[in-house]
């Protein structure tokens, strides 16, 4: 019924029947199954976001085929706003400090080559047994709360923790805590002259991720996906639109539209979307008369882009979201752009949502983010 299969235009036939699930994966559906149905008030609702299935010129997507030119043209005009990647890293250089056995689990700490000339601290958690596993890039402020190092974060963040516990390889990926000064590590190739917005950036970071584990013989590279939550969750969002490999993708709370009454849906911030090169960065906080709007983040509001066109790119995979202050149930009014999309490609069941009152991951979330890949990555092959 929602197979994952390995290429696109595999992924957009019909899925298998449910009797072709194992146990696991239906014990699985049965709990996160009901997320994936657009709350009631706003079942097929648009909203006011322009449709993603129109081309630029107003023609209409009405096939498959006229989505993959949308999907270029979508794409080609993401790139255009955020600055065009460099070339992935062919086999990133990874350097192992240490390693330990943990639970049931190795837990090895690295230097891993995240773009030419740099570096990020990184955890790779493998299972064991032989593999190949699925895997899971998590990224965060820090790794150590992917991988499960602080105690008191085991319920918040610590995704790739909880995946190995489920059989995963996890890669916990986080920023470059020896940059030269705060946060210039979000900043390429360097921070007065950057050629990319800093999310576009951590996004080709997480491409180079992807890479490293698809070379590690214990993952399997057709089963990575992609998450984070808050800031990780922007940048798991970026990540999984602009590199198609990621074969699923989750974000938690980001704020997955623009919405400048959220003064945490900031993506006017010069470190995600308003950096302007040569520019006095703006202070940190919410826009104001006196400091306004920057950078492509300015360009794209006052030309009506949204962030659901990214969530489009991510069609037919599987795409999450684990709602929390920031995104309330409304915010099925950008993922039904997606939904249509799905639907276009003849797949359901491919775009789901959980909501809780707050920004923090309950228990709840977290396992419901764990289920989300144990079961596309895992349990439906």
């Amino acid at each position: 019924m929602r197979q994952l299969l390995p290429c696109l235009f595999a992924l957009a036939l019909p899925t298998p029947a449910p009797a072709q699930e194992t146990p696991r994966a239906k014990e699985i559906w049965e709990k996160i199954g009901p997320l994936f149905t657009p709350a009631a008030p706003f079942k097929d609702d648009l909203g006011t976001l322009r449709p993603v299935l129109k081309f630029e010129d107003g023609r209409a997507v009405a096939t498959p085929a006229d989505w993959q030119g949308r999907r270029k043209e979508l794409l080609k005009k993401w790139h255009d706003l955020l600055g065009p990647w460099p070339p992935l890293v062919e086999r990133p250089l990874a350097q192992e400090q240490w390693k330990e056995t943990v639970e049931d689990f190795v837990r090895r700490r690295i230097e891993l080559e995240v773009a030419p000339g740099r570096k990020t601290s990184c955890y790779l958690l493998l299972p064991a047994g032989k593999g190949p596993f699925p895997a899971v890039v998590d990224v965060f402020y820090y790794p150590e709360d992917g991988a499960g190092i602080k105690a008191d974060k085991r319920t918040q963040n610590d995704f790739g923790y909880q995946m190995v516990k489920r059989g995963f390889a996890a890669l916990c990926v986080g920023q470059n805590p020896t940059a030269p000064r705060p946060g210039a590590d979000l900043y390429y190739p360097s921070w007065d002259g950057a050629q990319l917005q800093p999310l576009s950036f951590l996004a080709y970071v997480a491409a180079n991720a992807h890479t490293f584990l698809s070379q590690r013989p214990e993952v399997d590279p057709a089963r990575i996906g992609v998450v984070g939550h808050s800031y990780g969750g922007k940048w798991s969002l970026f990540a999984g639109a602009l590199h198609e490999k990621f074969a699923a993708v989750c974000v938690s709370d980001p704020g997955i539209v623009f919405d400048e009454k959220r003064p945490n849906v900031n993506y006017w911030e010069p470190w995600y979307l308003g950096y302007e090169p040569g520019e006095t960065h703006r202070p940190r906080g919410v826009l104001s008369a006196e400091h306004g709007r920057m950078g492509p983040y300015k360009a794209m509001m006052e030309k009506g882009i949204d962030l659901h066109e990214l969530h489009a790119l991510i069609a037919p995979r599987p795409f999450f979201v684990s709602g929390g202050s920031e995104d309330q149930p409304h915010r099925w009014k950008a993922l039904n752009h997606t939904v249509a999309v799905n639907r276009l490609l003849g797949v359901e069941g491919r775009v789901g949502m959980s909501n809780r009152p707050d920004h923090k991951i309950s228990p709840e979330a977290s396992d419901q983010i764990a289920s989300f890949f144990e079961y596309f990555l895992k349990e439906k092959r």
